[in-house]
């Protein structure tokens, strides 16, 4: 049994909900108060025990390597200053990690994201983190208690919230036998139901931990929804077998795909910090 090691970040959409600010840099590097999305997806990904991180890209591609590269001239400029602390949290993911990177020719959806990421994770199982479900949690993150259920369970297991039923259409959305409190196997798996065709209200957010596997179903899984391939098919193959289990994870999600949610997002950020630095 190997522990998780590996994070893939899809980060290829185009952010149109947030053009023009993301016609040149993708919406993971939008910030919450003042550190990027993506930056936040990192550090739940490494309290996990993950510390190589791979990332599928689009446009926009040098705005996350320079992030999550040493820049000697702006560390020496603010160095000894009151302003050097703002990069520690950085500096040390940049020191304790490693990044990797591959291209996505074509947006086809997010299982042709996950698929084109496989050179980066080879054959093993890894985690997936959407950055634009930002997460906060009163102890462990979201993608750690996911790990915890793989290290017993060692299938996929996907993050899930309960949505009101007229939502049902923005998310996949699953069915399944609950084994304990908030634990369920998936025996259902739709993509954006409308809500008289769904079969429930626990919707699939984006943290996932997924078997090697996947890679081959994707490979096979045709087009669904809107002309994409969705990893909510592929895993709906899987869970045909009881392999794929979802967690009602403990925490509170923001839907920074939005522009309401990323603004309350950022407004229960800076209230949080603020109220830490009193």
């Amino acid at each position: 049994m190997k522990p998780i090691r590996k994070c893939l970040f899809p980060a290829a959409g185009y952010g149109t909900r947030f053009l023009p600010a993301t016609k040149a840099m993708p919406k993971e590097m939008l910030p919450v108060v003042n550190k990027p999305l993506i930056q936040y997806g990192v550090e739940e990904a490494a309290r996990a025990g993950i510390a190589d991180m791979a990332f599928v890209t689009g446009r926009g591609e040098r705005a996350l390597k320079d992030h999550f590269a040493v820049s000697h001239e702006l560390e020496r400029r603010i160095a000894g200053s009151e302003r050097e602390s703002l990069l520690e949290d950085l500096c040390r993911l940049v020191r304790e990690c490693h990044f990797s990177y591959t291209r996505q020719l074509e947006a086809r959806g997010l299982g042709h994201a996950i698929l084109t990421g496989e050179t980066l994770i080879g054959d093993q199982a890894f985690a997936v983190l959407l950055a634009d479900d930002f997460c906060v949690t009163e102890d462990a993150g979201v993608l750690a208690q996911l790990a915890a259920i793989y290290d017993e369970y060692q299938c996929s297991v996907v993050a899930i919230e309960e949505v009101p039923k007229a939502e049902t259409s923005n998310y996949g959305i699953i069915a399944g036998e609950e084994l304990g409190p908030g634990l369920y196997r998936v025996s259902e798996m739709v993509e954006k139901p409308e809500p008289g065709e769904a079969p429930g209200n626990l919707a699939v957010i984006g943290r996932y931990i997924l078997t090697p596997d996947i890679f081959d179903i994707l490979r096979s899984t045709p087009p669904g929804r809107n002309n994409e391939i969705q990893i909510t098919d592929a895993l709906k193959t899987q869970a045909q077998n009881g392999k794929v289990l979802a967690w009602r994870f403990r925490g509170r999600r923001f839907d920074c795909g939005s522009v309401p949610g990323f603004m309350a997002a950022n407004e229960f950020a800076w209230r949080r910090q603020s109220q830490s630095t009193a």
